[in-house]
């Protein structure tokens, strides 16, 4: 994402080169910033979602997650256009400020118990302005930094930049950890889980204060310098010679399959576990984060690769990689966390069958019997096969349970009744902590992840600024880095949710990012450039 953008004057002017040097305490600063910001201060409070289904409820949750993902590209349209307009520093300045004011404000909502509706409004209207504003942040950091660095180190220096990413994260898990043990669990249910937030406050000012004291690219001070700001950045990234191809292999190529990986690896990990594989919150949130803070050791590592072996190799054998080992490494990851839920499933199968066995997840109650039972056992995270009889059926192994005996008329009996049945043939529902030895092979599968998201996201800040002239360079890589940031990514944990819960298998989400890793392998393996990287200018003809 961020490389030093060449201007036609050649590829290291000499007043350039100095500047590039005297900008690498900056560099360091900056991704102190970028570390310090809390770049995700976790998903939306359930206490802000009403909703009397289990599992309408974990999907209002990660609905209001995404519908701020969705808005990342009207603020890549926005502030890209003042990016190249108005310049690098300034622009991020008023991405962070809108960032830490909206965090901030979630965490200063009623609950829903207090306010109805209008809770979950407010955080759809706060989670809007997020997304707003990470549509400006990530491509005016990405080009800042690159902007300054030098040309064969453009890969290391920009691998901060995805470092931080996943630094952000680990950050906002080490938070909750820590407020979690510090603050009485009572005390933390009614008020604690808003520190995460208000935390934000603190992080905005360190962010701003240290941004203020940075210099603006030397790319952007000589394009204006010598007059040569874009008129209209959006309209030129479409109307600019061969842009639009660019902006597609960007879209599709690249962003669609690492930010599919990055979220699987993180978000998905994070949810399966404390989700159907039910391994107590505070171990699954220490296993993820450790990985995690382990992991960005990767993303540097790959971006600096990149400045020896190019910019494509990494990313193409990452795809290939993700796509042979995303489901083996789940299978691993949940015979780690719950062995005994992984031997049930294989031992004593749940299999359902019925005249009218349709599930609808976005129902506060289902309408058939089977679509009740078929509830019950997905918001208890147990998978089943699902097939067609004249009657309504339940098998546990190879008994054959009264659904009679169910009473269907009162939700918590008939999920006792079902649990009861499980637990007599050898289900459990006591949260799982994991042997020592688990704990570790779990950290040693999300490492794996973390390498592939590493393969595929550490040089594609030096990639994509290399992609696109100078002058439009902002908007036009921010418009596709936050469509596939925004929509690909963002919206996996709802659409990888809402799989999981019409198929009832907790691994079947995965296809969602499985097919997007394989339209990015085909589209990246034609249209990203191979050998050395180059700077634009010297690609432009």
């Amino acid at each position: 994402m961020s490389d030093v953008a060449q201007h036609p004057a050649g590829p290291n002017p000499p007043h350039r080169t100095s500047a590039c040097y005297r900008g690498v305490f900056r560099r360091h600063r900056l991704r102190m910033v970028r570390l310090l910001h809390l770049r995700h201060a976790g998903e939306p409070d359930r206490r802000l979602f009403p909703a009397g289904n289990e599992t309408l409820q974990t999907l209002l949750v990660w609905a209001g997650f995404a519908v701020g993902f969705g808005f990342r590209p009207l603020g890549a349209i926005l502030f890209g256009f003042l990016g190249d307009k108005l310049g690098r520093k300034y622009t991020f300045l008023v991405t962070v400020t809108l960032m830490g004011i909206a965090t901030a404000g979630v965490g200063l909502i009623p609950s829903a118990a207090t306010i109805g509706l209008v809770a979950p409004l407010l955080v759809i209207l706060l989670r809007i302005l997020q997304g707003l504003a990470l549509g400006g942040e990530y491509g005016g950091a990405a080009i800042y930094v690159s902007e300054h660095s030098p040309p064969e180190k453009r890969g290391l220096y920009t691998g901060y930049i995805q470092a931080s990413v996943v630094g952000g994260f680990v950050l906002s898990v080490a938070v909750v950890l820590a407020c979690r043990f510090l603050i009485p669990a009572d005390a933390f249910e009614a008020w604690g889980w808003r520190l995460p937030f208000l935390l934000s406050l603190i992080l905005l000012g360190i962010s701003l204060w240290m941004r203020l004291k940075l210099n603006e690219s030397p790319v952007f001070r000589q394009m204006q310098a010598e007059g040569e700001i874009a008129g209209n950045p959006f309209v030129e990234s479409f109307t600019y010679p061969g842009n639009k191809k660019r902006i597609f292999i960007a879209l599709f190529g690249v962003t669609g399959g690492l930010t599919t990986i990055w979220y699987t690896a993180f978000f998905t990990s994070l949810s399966f576990l404390k989700g159907p594989m039910r391994v107590d919150d505070t171990m699954a949130e220490i296993i993820v984060g450790s990985a995690g803070l382990l992991s960005m050791v990767f993303y540097v590592y790959f971006g600096s690769l990149s400045d020896r072996i190019g910019r494509k190799k990494p990313i193409i054998w990452g795809y290939v990689l993700t796509l042979l080992l995303m489901f083996p490494l789940f299978w691993a990851l949940g015979n780690l966390a719950n062995p005994g839920l992984a031997e049930n499933s294989r031992s004593t199968p749940v299999a359902i069958s019925g005249p009218d066995c349709s599930y609808d997840p976005f129902a506060e109650e289902q309408q058939t019997r089977c679509g009740q039972l078929l509830g019950t056992l997905t918001a208890s995270g147990i998978s089943y096969e699902l097939g067609k009889s004249e009657t309504l059926q339940l098998t546990i192994g190879d008994r054959q349970l009264p659904v009679d005996d169910i009473p269907w008329s009162d939700p918590a009996a008939r999920k006792a009744q079902i649990h009861d049945w499980l637990e007599t043939a050898g289900y459990s529902f006591e949260r799982q902590t994991p042997s020592a030895m688990n704990f570790i092979g779990m950290i040693v599968v999300l490492l794996a992840f973390g390498a592939l998201s590493g393969a595929t996201y550490g040089s594609v800040a030096a990639l994509l600024t290399e992609m696109f002239p100078a002058k439009i360079r902002y908007s036009s890589m921010s418009i596709p880095y936050h469509i596939g940031a925004g929509y690909f990514g963002g919206f996996l944990p709802l659409i990888a949710a809402y799989i999981v819960a019409k198929t009832g298998d907790p691994y079947s989400g995965l296809w969602y990012c499985w097919t997007f890793v394989a339209i990015a392998l085909v589209v990246g393996a034609w249209g990203i450039k191979g050998g050395p990287p180059r700077d634009f200018a010297d690609d432009a003809a």
